[in-house]
């Protein structure tokens, strides 16, 4: 059954669409950051997969999805920030985060400015830096988005973070969830992972951090998977044969089983 989203206000000018679910009374608690683009329905098939004793929050966050889209605040800060505000907002202290792709800087920063709030972290397709000559090519079609945005792009956008077949109507609904995104909140929230860097940072890291990958992934490669891990002295890395860069459309089966381990030993160590 698709869960109902709710709307959580944080300020006058912004609510956040999400969906909670599982036991409302369970201590272990885990927050889903999408990546860029998408929105809390990124994670449908992995809900399914979650055990019920686990709450479970998954997050469209600001400009995505049927969140509001202010006119300005879009940095890996702002969302980081936004994370915060909701949990206050919700009554809830402690969480374990999971972030995909552009979320993953989300994670971390959040985890980094609030490390009493955060028993540990999931970094999905994550990287230190995003740099190479595919991120400049791509850097110039960010900016040159306008609106409407260009099914076509959104579609290339999308199936291009795969290296294994999903479901055609789950894909057919992430282009219409990716659509729902002005250019501006493209443009900027790129840029701001263009501009972010908290390689300094990521030593003192110290919150438990599980890193997934999947070793066809187009984006991030095995080198830069390695050096994060190497990075963040309290992280382990899994490895996800013949997947891409968005292994929980792809693998979400073993993805719920894998986060879902990694939080409850997060709780076991409480």
């Amino acid at each position: 059954m698709t869960p109902i989203p709710k709307t959580a206000p944080l300020t006058k000018e912004l609510r956040l669409s999400y969906i909670d679910m599982g036991d409302p009374e369970s201590r272990d608690i885990l927050v889903l950051l999408p990546g860029l683009s998408d929105s809390w329905r990124s994670w449908e098939s992995v809900l399914q997969h979650l055990p019920t004793s686990l709450r479970v929050i998954a997050v469209s966050q600001r400009g995505h999805g049927d969140s509001d889209k202010p006119a300005a605040g879009y940095s890996v800060r702002d969302y980081a920030g936004d994370v915060d505000a909701l949990l206050n907002a919700l009554d809830i202290t402690r969480v374990a985060v999971t972030g995909h792709s552009s979320a993953s800087l989300v994670a971390r920063r959040f985890a980094l400015d609030h490390p009493q709030r955060v028993a540990g972290i999931v970094l999905e397709g994550s990287f230190i830096r995003l740099t190479g000559p595919a991120v400049e090519v791509a850097g110039r079609q960010f900016a040159a988005l306008t609106d409407p945005v260009d099914p076509t792009f959104v579609r290339d956008f999308a199936t291009g973070t795969i290296a294994r077949p999903v479901d055609k109507a789950f894909m057919e609904a992430m282009i219409a969830e990716n659509l729902k995104v002005p250019a501006r909140v493209w443009r900027e929230t790129f840029q701001s992972l263009l501009d972010y860097d908290d390689a300094d940072e990521l030593v003192v890291l110290e919150v438990p951090t599980l890193i997934i990958w999947g070793d066809r992934d187009a984006i991030i490669d095995r080198c830069a998977t390695d050096a994060l891990g190497h990075a963040i002295p309290s992280s382990r890395s899994v490895f996800y044969e013949g997947v891409g860069h968005t292994p929980h459309w792809e693998a979400p089966e073993r993805f719920a089983r894998d986060v879902a381990a990694f939080v409850a030993d997060c709780g076991q160590r409480r």
